[in-house]
């Protein structure tokens, strides 16, 4: 791929991830971001499987992230006084992780390491403060695309763009030809997160976290920056609260922050004092959770990575999808010298078994994040204390902890490399 020029459009982990292994497999990479700098926070994020296995192919990733995590030791659902009914731990070795990870960290966090490893590199460029206003490329799609930018970087042609822009993607609708909700499956969910200067945790590395009727989830975190972190988290509510998050998040962050406040404002436990922290917060981040399945990953000289290709979800897999993603989409350009159509029909078909696998959401999932009535809560709850009571939930680590660290059942591919 040497002397290739791509253009990878979001500077988030997607992108910067992107951006290292094209290099590396000899493009020319510039990477434009719409914000003028790069996001921190956001909500805490894990790697696992294939993630954990592309993380180790970079040198010092590995250190960087450990560095960098949550300090999270484990997490205790807990009653309306604070007291835990039990709590679920990390098995302390990453090879072996339970449902807590060991390797989790913020979202802004992850994307920084990504980015500080990639900026000085003399194939990659960052442009921040610009998106694509427009993109033209030639019917049979066997040509370079040329793009129109907004903010006045100058009209470039380009062998490849690659939307690494997230699930609300502009760029798919443009790239692909459709609408800017078309392929986007609702889960009839959403979630907020943001930082708050109050030691609510109480200095805790144990997160906790609360239920209350209606799919409503609250949970709360210190943070290695000496704050806390929190989410507000809500799966299937009523289709009317779904909507009314739409609309308020069309009307801004003042308008968003008064709707997730109003939907809690009777939920017990610290849920007032966090929404009191929650209006002055200056990190608040809100989103719909959906899922991504378009029919194809690419069309002509366009390819999608990451959320913006295949969310999946309530699922948690993410993060994972999109580190495998960028590293099988530059393998495969790699493999296939001078061909960028079959090295794209070469990526498609190495992620999409991956993808469906990841994308797939089993009911249990909400059954026991957010049970919807106030006896479905009880349950959880009495159910989870007598696992967590008993040391069943440390047995069944034991033989299902490979299954969210290890990248063995994936076979994910080895490529060579041009630098």
């Amino acid at each position: 791929m040497p002397d290739t020029n791509i253009l990878v459009v979001g500077a988030s982990i997607a992108g910067p991830m992107t951006a290292y292994w094209l290099a590396k497999a000899g493009a020319n990479v510039t990477v434009i971001e719409r914000f003028p700098e790069l996001r921190g926070g956001g909500q805490s994020i894990d790697i696992r499987t294939t993630g954990v296995a592309v993380m180790r192919k970079i040198p010092g990733m590995e250190e960087a992230v450990r560095r960098k995590f949550t300090q999270l030791e484990g997490i205790s659902l807990v009653r309306d006084n604070g007291q835990p009914y039990g709590t679920l731990k990390a098995t302390g070795n990453p090879d072996q992780q339970s449902l807590v990870s060991e390797y989790e960290i913020l979202r802004g966090d992850l994307s920084k390491i990504l980015f500080d490893m990639t900026k000085d590199s003399d194939k990659i460029k960052y442009i921040f403060n610009e998106q694509i206003a427009s993109m033209q490329q030639a019917e049979s799609g066997d040509g370079p695309i040329t793009v129109n930018f907004l903010n006045g970087f100058p009209t470039s042609t380009y062998d490849l763009v690659v939307a690494c822009d997230g699930s609300t993607s502009r760029t798919r609708a443009m790239g692909l030809g459709c609408g800017l909700r078309d392929y986007v499956e609702s889960t009839n969910s959403w979630a907020a997160f943001f930082s708050i200067d109050q030691d609510l945790a109480q200095g805790s590395k144990v997160g906790q976290g609360y239920n209350a009727t209606g799919g409503r989830f609250v949970a709360l975190g210190s943070d290695p920056d000496g704050v806390n972190r929190a989410v507000f988290m809500c799966l299937r509510p009523h289709q009317d609260a779904v909507e009314s998050f739409r609309e308020a998040m069309k009307q801004g962050e003042d308008a968003l922050k008064g709707f997730v406040a109003r939907h809690y404002q009777e939920v017990g436990w610290k849920t007032p004092e966090i929404i009191k922290c929650m209006m002055d917060s200056k990190d608040f981040y809100a989103n719909e959770i959906v899922q991504i399945k378009p029919p194809t990953l690419f069309k002509g000289r366009f390819v999608l990575v990451g959320d913006a290709g295949y969310a999946p979800g309530p699922t948690g897999t993410g993060t994972t999808l999109a580190m495998t993603g960028a590293y099988t989409l530059a393998g495969e350009l790699n493999k296939h010298k001078g061909d960028l159509q079959a090295g794209l029909e070469g990526y498609e078909k190495q992620m999409r078994p991956l993808i469906d696998d990841m994308q797939k959401t089993s009911s249990v999932i909400y059954t026991i994040i957010a049970p919807q009535t106030a006896w479905g809560i009880w349950i959880r709850n009495h159910i989870f204390a007598f696992i967590t009571w008993s040391r069943i939930i440390d047995v069944a680590q034991r033989y299902l902890g490979g299954a969210f660290a290890s990248g063995d059942k994936y076979a994910l591919p080895e490529y060579e490399w041009a630098a």
